[in-house]
């Protein structure tokens, strides 16, 4: 079933994009299921389990289900020093 999902993007990733946010229509029952139709689309090699997802504004692990009019918020790994 296709879902109208809500992604924002953050850091490398929204360079990657070239927008902050879209809305997009995708089969996706995860998280992960939505982050690796995007990755192929925006040109990222960021290994999944490098990254941090959100659903809503609240962390959630990759496995976590993904519902109509969802917003998931992709985090890319982040260097600190």
């Amino acid at each position: 079933m296709t879902k109208n999902i809500t992604v924002r993007y953050f850091a490398g990733f929204r360079e990657h994009a070239g927008i902050d946010k879209e809305t997009i229509a995708v089969e996706a029952s995860t998280a992960a299921d939505v982050y690796k139709k995007l990755q192929h689309r925006h040109g990222s090699a960021e290994p999944l389990g490098h990254c941090k997802v959100a659903i809503n504004d609240q962390m959630a692990d990759w496995d976590a289900a993904v519902s109509d009019g969802d917003t998931v918020l992709l985090f890319p790994p982040v260097a600190g020093g």
